[in-house]
């Protein structure tokens, strides 16, 4: 039993950013910082709960789909289709590379001639998503891993001259607490989207939290038939947008404006347009429009710009607000 999606309270934003990723997985993952508690992982698997189940072939240990197997499959005859729930693997801070990347087992390869592979956590989220909690206390260089291989969509494995490549495409969300640490500026922007969650303040909502997640622990079932409807619908609609989404237009006018955000807030590099253009895109299919509107850029903007600023190391400041005046200014323009 999963506790359902559209039964968390609050946290728009991260909400509205794991269903723009899961929409267009280009977008390139989310990462969520915010405090402890917040329901990031519960977010995360509550949404794969709404995705529709996977058609995969039966016996493959990365779930290809049997329309595009994969190579291992093609040569092993595999043909039988089955299906399984959109995956969510968790991936703890103190793994090893072989652990993540899966690990070659050279004295068989070289007794037997058999190139004997051992497939890793990489494997397990192909088609799914992978979730890294504190992201931020992850090693650089794991970090770099994943990053890489949720770009290409392509696990390599190499050693001592052997070579192993599986399909391992994922949507990639990293959480954690900044005032733990943060992640380089170079692995900040390589995330497509960012979202910031806190605590709930509202002595409303947080009484509404409560409530709901004591009749959840009471009754599972019941609880997840009362959301039925809402989680149904908002189904439906992803389902929907992913089918109208790569038919969204994206206006020469619209994309004058966002070059000029993100040049206007001295940007570094090219990925802010990008995860702008990516991500509005997503969201006016979401919205059933035909073509990206300034609403769907104002509504991205933060969420694909806050982690890509220059800041003081030392200001912990939500740059948010800034990226708003530099939005009034560019839309007024």
């Amino acid at each position: 039993m999963t506790y359902p999606f559209v039964a968390i309270v609050g946290q728009e934003e991260m909400r509205l950013a794991l269903i723009l990723s899961v929409i267009d997985r280009s977008v390139g993952g989310v990462l969520v910082f915010g405090h402890r508690g917040t329901g990031k992982s519960t977010a995360v698997r509550g949404l794969a709960e709404l995705l529709p189940r996977q058609r995969v072939t039966a016996g493959c240990p990365y779930g290809c789909d049997p329309a595009t197997p994969c190579e291992d499959c093609r040569h092993a005859g595999r043909r039988r289709a089955a299906q399984r729930a959109v995956p969510v693997v968790d991936l703890p801070l103190g793994a090893t590379e072989d652990r993540v990347t899966g690990a070659l087992d050279i004295e068989r390869a070289l007794a037997e001639g058999i190139k004997a592979f051992e497939p890793g956590i990489l494997a397990r989220a192909n088609r799914g998503f992978l979730y890294v909690d504190e992201v931020n206390l992850l090693e650089d260089y794991l970090v770099d891993l994943l990053l890489d291989v949720a770009a290409s969509g392509i696990n390599v494995v190499e050693r001592e001259g052997l070579s192993v490549r599986h399909p391992a495409s994922f949507v990639l969300v990293g959480s954690g607490n900044p005032e733990e640490g943060d992640l380089r500026p170079q692995l900040l922007d390589r995330f497509g989207l960012a979202a910031t969650i806190a605590t709930v303040t509202d002595v409303d909502q947080r009484v509404e939290i409560v409530l709901r997640r004591q009749a959840y622990d009471r009754d599972p079932q019941a609880f997840q038939a009362r959301w039925a409807s809402q989680h149904e619908a908002l189904r439906r609609k992803i389902r929907r947008a992913q089918q109208l989404q790569p038919e969204i237009e994206l206006p020469g006018d619209v994309l004058r404006r966002i070059a000029q955000l993100c040049a206007d807030l001295e940007a570094d590099g090219h990925r802010g347009e990008l995860a702008i253009c990516r991500a509005a895109s997503a969201l006016a299919a979401l919205r059933a429009r035909p073509a990206v509107s300034l609403a769907e850029v104002r509504d991205v903007a933060a969420m694909a710009l806050r982690h890509r600023l220059a800041r003081d190391p030392l200001d912990r400041a939500d740059p948010a607000p800034r990226i708003e005046l530099a939005l009034q200014r560019v839309l007024a323009a």
